[in-house]
């Protein structure tokens, strides 16, 4: 009831938030959900991104924990013994799922939760919507004779919430009624960048109060502005490496933990040191391409040197596989129609100073 009360208060008419927030400007928009500022007017605290790209598999058993854990580059959010302010028993991490040879499978966002007290560990998967079946397939091939059971769970759907003031973001504090149903609301593991993410049966936001709608082509424009990687787009299966993409700085990785499939090389890659390229986020340059530019598309620095791949993207901000050394100036990929678009690379603020 809560739910379709929100939403029939923004088809109503311009004054609703979530109507001033589908047609104000794509530029106003990005710059505000960026700089985590916004229409404070309108008193929204929060903007809650339904992300219908992205889903949930369930893993249970009592060999769940140690199943994952020799398939995940991360140690596993294991639930506490107590709930954390009005939420459910839920703890979230981030992790990849790698190939033999150390390359990203799919990337994970993960929840630990207790159904019962008295009960095994239960894990809730997000990933991207499109791999649920591979994934389900390759955690069902990998489990042998250990008591889990892998399934998908629709019962929840996933969402993104963004603070709208830097106050808010700051806080880190949601006084929120104790939710009905199935929810769980928790820090996004990757970076504080990123606010929270909602599990929830409900239709819309509506738990959250001073909580509005929000365009999912804000949240991806927001979230390249960020350098986050996210699914399959921007983490091809087989072909990303894990700390070229990041992964040590989203806390994706735990270098202390045992052993995991395709953890060779990343351990060595740590250890040595020694890493030549990373994903950036970049910003083209003018007005926008009239062709596409293409997945793999080679970036070019002014003197025509390769300087690495641009990877996704959406309007004028995306990622690109960059070389260290050849980041800096104006960089430029040809699009599929033959013309030429120039970008900036930079580092983003949440990054480790080192690296930047």
């Amino acid at each position: 009831m809560a739910a379709a009360a929100l939403f029939r208060g923004a088809a109503l008419g311009c004054s609703s938030p979530a109507w001033r927030l589908r047609t104000v400007s794509r530029h106003r928009l990005a710059h505000s959900l960026g700089g985590h500022g916004s229409d404070t007017a309108s008193g929204a605290a929060w903007t809650c991104f339904p992300l219908g790209e992205r889903a949930l598999l369930r893993v249970r058993g009592p060999d769940s924990a140690p199943f994952l854990l020799g398939l995940l580059t991360n140690d596993l959010p294991l639930p506490g013994t107590e709930a954390p302010a009005a939420f459910s028993l839920a703890r979230a991490g981030y992790a990849h799922f790698l190939s033999v040879q150390g390359r990203t499978l799919y990337d994970v966002i993960l929840y630990g939760l207790l159904e019962q007290a008295d009960q095994a560990p239960t894990f809730l998967l997000e990933c991207d919507s499109s791999v649920v079946s591979a994934l389900q397939e390759h955690l069902v091939l990998h489990k042998i004779r250990r008591k889990v059971a892998v399934e998908p769970y629709p019962e929840l759907r996933v969402w993104a919430v963004l603070p709208c003031t830097p106050e808010v973001e700051a806080s880190g504090a949601m006084l929120l009624p104790k939710p009905q149903g199935a929810t769980i609301l928790t820090r996004d593991p990757r970076t504080v960048r990123m606010g929270w993410r909602l599990l929830t049966q409900d239709e819309g936001p509506a738990l959250l109060p001073r909580a509005r709608l929000g365009d999912v082509w804000d949240y991806h424009r927001h979230r390249y502005q960020q350098g986050v990687p996210e699914g399959v787009h921007d983490l091809p299966p087989g072909v990303a490496l894990p700390l070229e993409s990041n992964l040590a700085f989203m806390n994706g990785v735990s270098f202390t933990k045992g052993c995991y499939i395709g953890q060779e090389l990343t351990a060595r890659t740590h250890h040595m040191g020694i890493i030549r390229k990373r994903l950036f986020p970049v910003q083209l340059v003018g007005p926008l391409p009239s062709g596409v530019i293409t997945p793999g598309t080679v970036v070019l620095t002014e003197s025509g040197q390769a300087a690495g791949k641009y990877r996704a993207g959406q309007g004028d901000v995306g990622l690109a596989l960059l070389h260290l050394d050849k980041v800096k100036g104006l960089l430029h990929v040809r699009t599929a129609g033959g013309g030429q678009v120039a970008l900036t690379a930079s580092a983003p603020d949440w990054w480790p100073t080192a690296a930047k």
